[in-house]
């Protein structure tokens, strides 16, 4: 098996920053939405219930195929793979292959741990993987986050007030949400940072956009969560290019059960594309 990703350079060679490859997606398809590719082989679709793990390949390729004109990113959690065991690191290697270049891929690992640990960490998810972003846990301590940031070109998505009730447990007491945010904001002198901000939190949104002005925020729990994505999108708004992004996953993966389902993903995609451009703030004057 040869993992690596359709893009990927080695050597150190850089690749256009972040968020100004999201920033360009954004702009080349008019659209704030990011798509999850979160794939559940009990969920799939009828023409892939049947068959061996590469089914979920095919499914992803279906769906890239079907949205990729209406995305500005796409995030597979890397969960879903795992949990598929050797066969499933193919998968996510044929499901990286299927993402067009000038899309970006945010790896939804969620990692966080201290030294030559985070170190492999990294190298795994850019070097090997050749992701362009990627989900970090803050609670170790900003030097766990280093080896990450110190791929320049790339991104971390740090988690900061997540969209699910366990937030109450660490996040929201003594506003601990708020001192991650203004670490980070005032952490961030390379510009690869942003945030985690749950759609969900509706209120303490535009609270964590004063705690960090400038870092860009990864929103989740639009759709199937309930999040509001008026109120997210006009709370998180912020002032640079790739200030907000949403994802989306299972109301666009599932949005049908039968033979079309990627027309169905394709129509789900492009309703909550055109209603997040709805709601981006309009300039005055």
């Amino acid at each position: 098996m040869t993992i690596l990703a359709k893009g990927h350079k080695l050597n150190g060679m850089k690749r256009e920053p972040f968020f100004q490859k999201l920033a360009q997606a954004q702009e080349r398809n008019q659209s704030l939405l990011c798509v999850g590719l979160d794939p559940d082989p009990a969920k799939l679709p009828a023409p892939f219930k049947r068959g061996g793990i590469q089914r979920v390949a095919r499914f992803n390729q279906a769906i890239i195929k079907a949205t990729a004109d209406l995305v500005s990113a796409y995030k597979p959690n890397w969960a879903f793979y795992e949990a598929l065991g050797l066969e499933g690191m193919r998968v996510l290697e044929k499901t990286l292959e299927a993402v067009p270049r000038h899309v970006p891929v945010i790896a939804d690992a969620k990692r966080g741990d201290i030294g030559n640990t985070a170190k492999s960490y990294a190298r795994a998810i850019f070097e090997v993987w050749g992701a362009d972003a990627v989900t970090l846990s803050p609670y170790m301590g900003l030097d766990t986050l280093e080896p990450f940031l110190s791929y320049e070109d790339r991104a971390a998505y740090v988690l900061c007030l997540t969209s699910n009730p366990g937030a109450e447990d660490f996040e929201l007491p003594g506003l601990l949400y708020l001192r991650v945010a203004s670490a980070l904001g005032q952490h961030d002198t390379r510009g690869n940072i942003g945030l985690v901000v749950g759609a969900t939190q509706l209120g303490r949104i535009q609270e964590v956009r004063k705690a960090a002005p400038n870092l860009p925020f990864l929103i989740p729990g639009v759709g199937t969560q309930g999040g509001s994505a008026r109120a997210a999108v006009q709370e998180a708004w912020g002032n640079r290019p790739g200030s907000v992004l949403v994802n989306v996953s299972r109301s666009v993966l599932y949005a049908s059960s039968g033979n079309d389902f990627a027309e169905a993903a394709r129509a789900a995609a492009d309703d909550f594309r055109k209603e997040l451009q709805g709601y981006i703030p309009r300039k005055k004057g």
